[in-house]
């Protein structure tokens, strides 16, 4: 009897298996098999995936408690829940329910769609926006993984995981949708309020398509995050992360191709020119190929004026330029090319983390570490864009002050003269400064379109529209006098800014060369009004440390040069005192030069560590804001006359090491190139991170050292030469020195 009934149950489960129209593999029948050469077959499945038993006494479908879980949980298998005739194509209808059917009946290709496709992870509360799911697991579901594993071992795994694709094409996407819930805690510095829901979906089915099937999931009560968390999200875009056509017809394309064509070939003509003046016998020269290849250039290369320009393109010349080192000369203050230096890696360091920002699920535990006592060295970084400010200041009056042919030129000549004198300063600046700039702002239009293009990322900052829009700002300078929030290349105010001062520098410092008294009456106005308007501006918008209010504020406080020209007056200020009343600090004490040594440290350290409180009232917080960097800049001003009088202590003596003279040539570079790198690296990743401190370290001096050699590049290429250039129609020749 009971071989009689286990027979019946036998041929019962036979005949369901074989009636059934899906075709399942082995493998899930065997978890414990490990066989090799699964078939990828047709995958076709019954269109009645609902047995008459599933159906209510009306004849409508009714859903099993798993399948329930799926459309609230999933977003992938609520999409192809909404779909139908209506909404989508055909092809796309057709292969989102085959995904559904595949999904319930647990074939593999369908399980890694599943699998691949994001869902809501924890940490919401603190910034987790970024349902991303699996870029690779949907390559996967295209093509077999390919990975070798023995068949010495048994597996507890379904083999064709690896080897079963789709029976159709499949593609990642990202679809973007800003959510409103109470529950998440909400910085206000950018548009951090959208979810990433990475996707892995048919290739039949077009972006406006799923835009619409995801407004209708999220329109109705089958989102469960929705009901818990309020999120009411609302569909922004989506992006198929492919690089569109439109790339490779953008003006920056062609322009950024066009000057790295001109400068090879300049670099080329120099490589030239160099080898003809060093080719003192017969036999050396170039090869007869490259001799047939220059043959056509031969006249034009044998003309003086051409060779000297050229010879400004010498890569072997401008490298020993740039790497040189040597003993310090009279007149000159070392401890510059420290100070330049080390803020500017310092900078660079801010940028790695603020630039992380955007690319972390953790965003409140990020900026909770920016408020710990240990990490205010990297959050108040900004700051130290005013020691550039004064280090410019300084240098502008003080070399204009020490040139007495140039302050006899301006006391001799008449308006006109001097507007002609005014022109050419601004000019020669112009170009030592132009031609990395443009080169810089042309790339990052180029990347912030491609990564808008093909990052899994929100860009916020979208540069490549704000470029395209306005340019002409940025080829003016005057980018900082807009919205902070409207500038191509945002990090470049600070470069408009130092433009603006040296104009009205030398328009006070040409007034002082025929009537100091009007000068001093002007500058000493200039830093009452810039305090003045710094105190009214805080107090109107209710300024404060803490990063909304930061932000909030960047046009009328950070970018401002109304704000930031402070510094800029203490410098030139410091360098009048230094140069026309001669002041010596070697006059002092030795005892007493230490103590102003170290006294300037403290109250630097200090400066930087002022905002560790970030609560206080306006009104303290705008006083700490002015007084701050005005004790900040004059630390700054005593460093510099120090070092100029031959005086320091150890740690000033650091400072002026030779190696910084290296670094400092590449502080421009830095400078600009820096957030281009650490935003294009951060913005390729297919994934979000945590913040973590141990690891950011890491990070950091992985991309000073790529900044640090990318610099070098295009110090080279675009600023160098220029500056060569400049010196060249100064002097007659190319600066050598």
């Amino acid at each position: 009897m009971e071989t009689h009934w286990r027979s019946v149950l036998i041929i019962s489960i036979w005949t369901l298996v074989a009636t059934a129209d899906a075709a399942v593999n082995e493998s899930t029948l065997r978890r414990h098999r490990f066989e090799y050469g699964f078939l990828n077959g047709s995958l076709e499945f019954s269109t009645e995936v609902i047995s008459a038993d599933s159906r209510g006494k009306d004849g409508s479908a009714i859903q099993s408690p798993h399948e329930q879980h799926l459309t609230r949980s999933s977003v992938i298998f609520g999409l192809t829940k909404v779909a139908n005739e209506s909404n989508v194509s055909p092809s796309c209808h057709a292969h989102l329910k085959q995904v559904q059917r595949g999904i319930l009946s647990r074939q593999p290709w369908a399980m890694k769609v599943l699998d691949a496709s994001g869902s809501k992870p924890s940490g919401f509360v603190f910034g987790q926006n970024y349902w991303l799911g699996s870029r690779d697991g949907c390559e996967g579901v295209r093509r077999p993984v390919g990975i070798t594993l023995s068949r010495n071992y048994e597996r507890v795994m379904h083999y064709s995981i690896l080897t079963q694709g789709a029976p159709f094409g499949m593609d990642y996407r990202v679809i973007y949708m800003r959510h409103r819930s109470p529950w998440q805690v909400e910085i206000k510095v950018m548009s951090e309020q959208v979810l990433h829901i990475g996707l892995c979906l048919p290739s039949s089915c077009g972006s406006e398509e799923v835009k619409q099937l995801a407004r209708d999931y999220v329109a109705g009560d089958s989102f469960a995050e929705d009901d818990m968390f309020d999120m009411k999200p609302e569909v922004l875009y989506m992006k198929d992360l492919q690089l569109s056509e439109r790339f490779y017809q953008r003006l920056s394309f062609r322009l950024v191709v066009a000057a790295i064509l001109v400068t090879g070939a300049l670099m080329l003509c120099a490589q030239q020119v160099r080898v003809a003046k060093n080719a003192d016998e017969p036999e050396t020269g170039l090869a007869p190929v490259e001799s047939e290849l220059w043959q056509a250039l031969d006249t034009l290369l044998k003309w003086q004026p051409f060779q000297n320009f050229v010879s400004c393109f010498d890569v072997a010349n401008n490298w020993r330029k740039l790497s040189a080192m040597r003993e310090n000369q009279p007149g000159e203050i070392p401890i510059m090319n420290g100070l330049r230096s080390v803020c500017a890696i310092w900078i660079l360091i801010f940028h790695v983390v603020w630039y992380m920002y955007f690319t972390v699920h953790n965003k409140t535990v990020l900026l909770s570490y920016a408020e710990h006592v240990f990490f205010q060295y990297v959050s108040t970084a900004p700051l130290l864009v005013d020691v550039f400010f004064t280090i410019s200041g300084f240098l502008q009056t003080y070399n204009f002050l020490r040139n007495e042919k140039q302050l006899e030129a301006v006391r001799r000549k008449g308006l006109w003269g001097n507007v002609k004198l005014f022109g050419k300063l601004l000019f020669h600046r112009y170009l030592r400064l132009g031609p990395l700039y443009l080169v810089v702002m042309g790339s990052v239009d180029l990347a912030y379109a491609y990564i808008g293009d093909v990052s899994v990322f929100h860009i916020n900052e979208r540069n490549d529209e704000l470029c395209q829009q306005h340019w002409w700002r940025n080829l003016l300078f005057i980018q900082n006098l807009f919205d902070h929030r409207e500038m191509c290349a945002n990090w470049s105010w600070s470069l408009a800014c130092d433009m603006q001062f040296f104009l009205l520098a030398n328009i006070v410092l040409f007034i002082y060369a025929k009537r100091p008294k009007l000068a001093k009456v002007i500058t000493l106005t200039g830093l009452m009004a810039t305090i003045t308007w710094s105190y009214g501006i805080g107090i109107a918008k209710n300024f404060e440390f803490s990063f909304d209010s930061t932000y909030a504020t960047g046009t009328q406080i950070y970018t401002s040069p109304f704000v930031r020209v402070l510094p800029y007056i203490v410098g030139a200020i410091a360098a009048w005192f230094y140069q026309e009343q001669q002041f010596q600090v070697s006059e002092l004490s030795e005892r007493r030069i230490r103590r102003w040594w170290h006294l300037s440290l403290k109250v630097f350290v200090g400066c930087i560590y002022s905002t560790v409180k970030r609560d206080l009232g306006y009104l303290i917080t705008i006083s700490l804001f002015v007084l701050g960097r005005v004790l900040f800049s004059l630390t700054v001003c005593w460093m510099i006359v120090g070092s100029a009088s031959g005086t320091g202590v150890w740690w000033s003596r650091l400072l002026e090491a030779k190696v910084f003279q290296h670094l400092n040539r590449l502080s421009y570079g830095i400078y600009l190139l820096n957030p281009l790198v650490i935003a294009l690296v951060y913005s390729l990743t297919s994934t979000s991170s945590a913040v973590d401190p141990f690891l950011l370290s890491v990070i950091c001096c992985g991309f000073t050292m790529t900044v640090y050699l990318a610099s070098i590049v295009f110090s080279l290429a675009f600023e160098l030469p220029y500056s060569n250039l400049s010196s060249l129609l100064l002097k007659g020749k190319p600066k050598t020195s």
